[in-house]
């Protein structure tokens, strides 16, 4: 694709810009129709509930990885000199920072692309988690977190256990990696026969895991046609908020992909809410509502733990785990299994009072 008549247009940051708003304004459209969340899906393990949201996040986990690998079967994408590949990875901030993050979505109800999405459906509690994720993100990326990141993400890398590709500590080729998508998406259609998953949620499923794959080939074939190299990169949600951040407060940060998808995920939520008329404001008054202060502890925690194992589920667990890099499958194997322990420890007693039967909210 030729994207050189768009670079002379709006330039290469405005390119970026509205790339990542395209392809965000698809995921928060689908996100937000299909419920996708990984809270709820670890929640449908822990509470025996009816693996449905499970089977979203699945279908959608094995479409971006299939998607992703078959683009670098053929070509069509290079992650050689992406973040994940050209340095070591911290593999110590992926545990530990996973970890906190997966402590962190289940103290407010839903990950940092779940409460995007909410937010632009009216859900201010989500709007409020999603302000101080990036208020402390941004501490960690560039503020005064910065030495307690460092000091966590240097105990362990991939340097000490030979790099980060998984598929290369397993000495496979990329067909390998091919087939493990396969056999996923095999699984995860299989899954969404049994429980019964709708069309319209598997499909959702599924078109969320190929925007990942998207926003991998659209910056892949960015990076191609500018004239000062950028790395190539997909969704993440995480990092958008903190350099938009950086933007706020006046540094010399330019808008690029990171704030194209923060403006495209709202908008995408917004418009799948407003045609749905499920938009609908809900503020900490509603009845059973958790308290500010548990959002408050869960957001700082995302915030902190999510730039601390470079990506949240999404850019860590979906972006990174596409390309099978060992970091980000640690990092999303900690998120869920900590949110597992967490929803047992922190919500046991309630949710041992909730009918196996009855689905709650995704995220509230």
């Amino acid at each position: 694709m030729d994207l050189v008549p768009l670079i002379d247009r709006l330039g290469e940051p405005g390119t970026a810009v509205l790339g990542g708003a395209i392809v965000a304004l698809v995921f928060g459209f689908l996100a937000q129709r299909s419920a996708f969340c990984t809270r709820s899906a670890v929640l449908d393990l822990t509470r025996g509930r009816d693996l449905r949201a499970l089977a979203t996040w699945i279908a959608g986990f094995a479409a971006a990885l299939l998607s992703v690998q078959l683009l670098l079967l053929y070509g069509e994408l290079d992650v050689v000199e992406t973040r994940f590949f050209s340095t070591a990875q911290s593999l110590s901030g992926a545990l530990i920072g996973g970890a906190l993050f997966g402590l962190g979505m289940v103290l407010t109800r839903g990950c940092v692309s779940r409460l995007l999405v909410l937010a632009a459906s009216g859900n201010l509690r989500a709007l409020y988690g999603s302000l101080i994720v990036g208020v402390v993100g941004l501490a960690t990326y560039s503020g005064v977190l910065v030495p307690l990141r460092d000091a966590i993400g240097g105990l362990w890398s991939t340097a000490q256990v030979g790099g980060n590709d998984i598929l290369a500590h397993a000495r496979l080729g990329r067909w390998a990696g091919v087939a493990l998508g396969i056999v996923l998406v095999l699984g995860a259609l299989v899954l969404c026969v049994k429980v019964r998953l709708s069309p319209w949620r598997t499909l959702g499923g599924i078109g969320v895991g190929l925007t990942v794959a998207a926003g991998w080939w659209f910056t892949y074939t960015l990076s191609q046609q500018v004239f000062e190299p950028i790395q190539a990169e997909s969704l993440s949600f995480i990092r958008p908020l903190a350099t938009t951040g950086e933007i706020a407060i006046g540094s010399d940060t330019i808008a690029g992909l990171d704030q194209g998808v923060l403006l495209g995920v709202l908008a995408g939520a917004f418009l799948a809410a407003f045609l749905f008329r499920e938009f609908r404001v809900v503020t900490f008054s509603e009845p059973g509502a958790p308290s500010i202060l548990r959002y408050t502890i869960g957001a700082a925690l995302m915030g902190f733990g999510g730039i601390l194992a470079v990506g949240c589920t999404i850019g860590a667990g979906f972006t990174g785990g596409s390309v099978l890099a060992l970091s980000s499958i640690i990092a999303l194997a900690a998120m869920m299994t900590s949110a597992a322990i967490a929803d047992r420890v922190v919500d046991g007693r309630r949710a041992s009072a909730v009918s196996s039967k009855e689905v709650p909210s995704p995220a509230e």
